[in-house]
């Protein structure tokens, strides 16, 4: 005889809660001590109780994207993407930022828990562990756009082939002649900037060129840093010639650091961006970048959340990794010009 389904009733008496306590874990809500709410997502897990019913949960019409802050070229594509995925399945977006939050504020999730959307894109930073735990808990279907280290197996991902992007750039400068590259990337925690220093240092090594330290820098994918690390290259007793800049915006800071030396783009150095956002093409000269399929890859994430189910507590999530391509444009050329 088939077993009837689990219901939250049970999964409350099996955890020795109220089953407004079970609710709220289920629901990603804040006012929940941590152990109670990991012995009820372990009871949850050990039962096979289902919190998605298909045709029995209730259709909102709304998607969550959750940014870090919108001061980005970057993010308006990622909005830009998501919004035409979630117009074409006759949903609304939701847009939720995390920047400008007092720090250790969780608001965010509070408003998400409340509304019960049909999928939720986070493209966040960095994620504490009650943050994943509650993320989790949710409802509605959570996918992680570009995620920092390695995601939770039981969250679906979509991300870029940085690895190769990496590689597709510094190879590019390396057959111009350039042998003296730097990089300026993005913080060494996120995935992505790692990725794409491991494809720098790999065309390097194929091409027989030790690929020095001193000509490896960190930023934070934005201007500031862009220059921040501009500078530092360009400070070295033995300049490069040619800079891969781990973001667009960062190579938009170079390009600053560059003509306050009086240094001239390609003539004095060549510049390589990522992403390829509008910006590229009006810049002085245009800029040679890795294109990162943004707007597709966001679309992909709120496809995963609206159509794929969640792994159960043994499988492997989906993991989606779209492909890069270099785009040559005038900011490249031979060392000398």
């Amino acid at each position: 005889m088939k077993r009837s389904r689990v219901t939250i009733a049970e999964v409350a008496e099996q955890a020795g809660v109220s089953v407004p306590t079970v609710s709220k874990v289920l629901n990603g809500r804040a006012d929940v001590a941590r152990s109670t709410r990991e012995l009820v997502q372990q009871v949850v897990a050990e039962s096979g109780y289902r919190r998605r019913g298909g045709a029995s949960r209730r259709r909102t019409g709304l998607v969550d994207v959750v940014v870090d802050r919108l001061d980005s070229f970057w993010a308006m594509e990622v909005l830009r993407g998501a919004e035409a995925e979630a117009r074409r399945t006759d949903r609304q977006v939701v847009l939720n930022t995390t920047g400008y939050d007092d720090p250790g504020s969780r608001a965010w999730l509070d408003r998400i828990a409340g509304r019960g959307s049909d999928g939720v894109v986070v493209v966040v930073g960095d994620r504490d562990p009650e943050t994943s735990d509650r993320l989790a808990a949710l409802e509605a279907p959570v996918v992680l756009l570009d995620p920092v280290g390695d995601a939770p197996p039981s969250f679906p991902t979509v991300g870029a082939t940085n690895w190769a992007g990496g590689l597709a750039a510094t190879e590019h400068l390396v057959a111009l002649g350039h042998r003296r590259i730097g990089i300026v990337s993005g913080p060494p925690r996120l995935s992505s900037s790692q990725q794409r220093v491991d494809g720098y240092r790999a065309a390097l090594r194929r091409a027989g060129i030790e690929a020095h330290e001193e000509l490896v820098r960190h930023g934070d994918f934005l201007v500031g840093g862009g220059r921040a690390g501009a500078a530092a290259l360009l400070d070295l007793r033995d300049p490069p010639t040619a800079v891969f800049a781990g973001s667009d915006m960062q190579a938009v800071g170079v390009y600053q650091e560059a003509d306050r030396r009086g240094l001239r783009v390609p003539e004095d150095l060549s510049v390589v961006g990522f992403d390829d956002i509008t910006v590229c093409e009006y810049l002085s000269p245009p800029l040679t970048t890795v294109r990162q399929p943004l707007a597709r890859m966001a679309g992909e994430s709120v496809r995963l959340a609206l159509d794929e189910p969640r792994a159960d507590v043994t499988g492997a999530a989906a993991r989606l990794e779209l492909a890069t391509e270099l785009v040559v444009r005038a900011s490249t050329a031979a060392p000398g010009g």
